[in-house]
């Protein structure tokens, strides 16, 4: 009996040291994903109480899959970041479930990165996607634009927590569908323009009954076969506008657009404007001078991605990723379909995809409102993408379309190179899992990391507050021109041997409108350390030094103030 016993004793053992080994590696896995936790999501006990309703009733309509939008922009004037929250609501005009709040939401910051809301203020009623936020009447207050499925609205601010829809009276009232929308002073006249993106010419009576395993669920935008015409239009400088889209060149091309960056990507002095379309291919307008305007996608080679297919094209990013000194683009698109990186070779772009980690690793999920920041301040950008399907039933008890979002570090693969690598669990503590869209980005409580505004389809949103421990140090930069914030403008500084540069870049990711704020992370630079020879480059090309400033503080670079530099 010695022997079986024997033998018993020594599989009871290696059991054992089995179980410990894998009690260990779950214990190394939970650790390794505590230290991983970038963001605690914090919205309702911030005060944020917003709940995006779609409409879905019995049918599924095509606008219910895509919505909805959010900014976080300083609408008050106090120095800190509100948050806007575009509500959707019923595209077939039928009732709103009961409970559910009509209208969007504007929720003032109350200094501490605290939100209360201000009842009624900026409350449009449309079924909502996007918004657009800028000084377009420059009396300096920040006003919105909001994108909808029908007539979209202009809510001029008059700087005491009023607005008015002045959308009609201004020749903004576009009544397509419009999604992403941008204010940029394209013509360098002083006063901001306005483009929008258009998705589908869609309505009631052309929709289709689509099925995904014998579920209804919702179409493809190419089932339509209805792309909309974008629009471009010029600000008058008396609080109206005229639409240019047609003598602008814009009228050229058509698209299912969704996403827009808005960047000088051919370092001309002009911004020019890049258009993610859905299965349809990118545009990207190249700004000729005098608000005339060439599709020049093809020939720079991000119309489609290196294989020469017209991805899903949705979120869209624009930063010198690379630190190359010009400005790249990154794409996101559906399940199935890897990301677009599109690196800013100066004079085309080249789809670097795989070699920066985002390829076959980037196909598992629907990805559309994305951020590019530097959330640990160590210099390079990290990326964020909201994610969520669109091939789902309907009719499931639990949200079928529901996927987590993804979050990457982004860091140096050589001297002049950036890759990302996957950080665990979306970089919170328990992992969020909904039918994300729209994503801001800023630094709600003023403590130096970015946080984002994560809208999340028919349920709250996620405020994540920026809880990365051994974040780098930082400084921010408010680019101002006449009082207006400078959009488009580009400002850079020497980290070491090398010029860094960031732009004022507010309107991109999917639906949103981020913090115009500049922010550089600065790594194990010292706070209090100086950061040398600040320059900006304006919108028409002029360049001005400022000289060296000292890090942890936020700081205004306004035009006229620095020395006249020929860089």
């Amino acid at each position: 009996m010695r022997g079986p016993k024997r033998s018993a004793s020594v599989l009871a053992a290696a059991v054992a040291v089995v179980a410990a080994a894998l009690i260990l590696s779950a214990c190394k896995r939970d650790q390794q994903h505590t230290a991983a936790t970038w963001f605690s999501e914090e919205a309702r006990q911030r005060g944020i109480d917003f709940e995006h309703r779609s409409g879905f009733a019995e049918r599924p309509l095509l606008p219910e899959i895509v919505g909805g939008g959010a900014a976080l922009t300083d609408v008050d004037g106090d120095g800190d970041l509100d948050a806007y929250l575009v509500q959707s609501g019923r595209v077939d005009g039928g009732t709103q479930a009961q409970g559910a709040a009509a209208g969007n939401r504007l929720y003032l910051n109350r200094g501490d990165g605290r939100f209360e809301l201000l009842p009624g203020a900026a409350a449009d009623t449309g079924y909502g996607m996007g918004v657009a936020a800028g000084d377009y009447d420059n009396d300096g207050d920040i006003d919105l634009y909001v994108t909808n499925v029908g007539p979209n609205a202009l809510l001029r601010n008059d700087g005491d927590g009023v607005f008015e829809n002045v959308a009609t009276a201004a020749g903004v009232a576009d009544s397509g569908w419009g999604t992403a929308a941008a204010f940029v002073d394209f013509d360098t006249d002083g006063d901001l323009d306005l483009f929008v993106v258009n998705y589908i010419d869609w309505s009631l009576s052309i929709e289709k009954d689509c099925r995904s395993r014998g579920n209804p669920t919702y179409c493809a935008p190419t089932t339509y076969d209805a792309p909309a015409m974008d629009r471009l239009f010029r600000n008058d400088g008396d609080g109206a506008f005229t639409n240019v889209t047609v003598a602008a060149g814009i009228a050229r091309a058509y698209g299912n657009g969704l996403g827009l960056a808005a960047a000088d990507f051919n370092g001309d002095g002009l911004v020019d404007v890049f258009v993610a379309n859905d299965k349809t291919v990118n545009q990207l307008w190249l700004n000729q001078g005098q608000l005339a305007f060439r599709d020049e996608a093809a020939a720079w080679g991000c119309a489609m991605d290196e294989h020469g297919i017209a991805k899903a094209g949705m979120g869209v990013g624009a930063a010198d990723v690379d630190r190359d000194g010009d400005t790249d683009l990154l794409v996101v698109n559906l399940q199935g379909e890897t990301d677009s990186y599109f690196r800013n070779q100066g004079g085309y772009f080249q789809d670097a995809s795989a070699a920066v980690g985002l390829g076959a690793r980037s196909r598992r999920y629907t990805r559309f409102g994305i951020a590019l920041a530097d959330f640990d301040n160590d210099g390079w950008f990290d990326l964020y993408q909201a994610n969520g399907k669109v091939d789902g039933d309907v009719a499931a008890a639990q949200d079928a379309f529901a996927e987590p979002n993804l979050l990457y570090r982004g860091a140096a693969s050589s001297a002049r190179a950036a890759s990302f690598e996957p950080v665990p669990g979306g970089g919170v503590a328990a992992l969020l899992v909904h039918t994300s869209r729209g994503v801001a980005v800023g630094d709600v409580d003023g403590d130096g990391g970015q946080d984002m505004l994560v809208v999340n389809r028919d349920a709250p949103p996620y405020l994540l507050m920026n809880r990365i421990s051994n974040r780098g140090s930082w400084v921010r930069f408010r680019v101002l021109d006449e009082g207006r914030d400078a959009y488009g403008a580009t400002v850079s500084v020497m980290l070491g041997a090398s010029r860094v540069y960031r732009d004022v870049q507010v309107a991109s990711s999917y639906l949103a409108a981020n913090d115009p704020h500049v922010h550089f992370g600065l790594g194990e630079w010292p706070t209090g350390s100086l950061v040398r020879d600040v320059q900006v480059r304006w919108p028409g090309g002029a360049v001005e030094a400022f000289g060296d400033v000292r890090a942890g503080q936020v700081l205004e670079l306004r035009r006229g103030a620095g020395q006249n530099s020929p860089n």
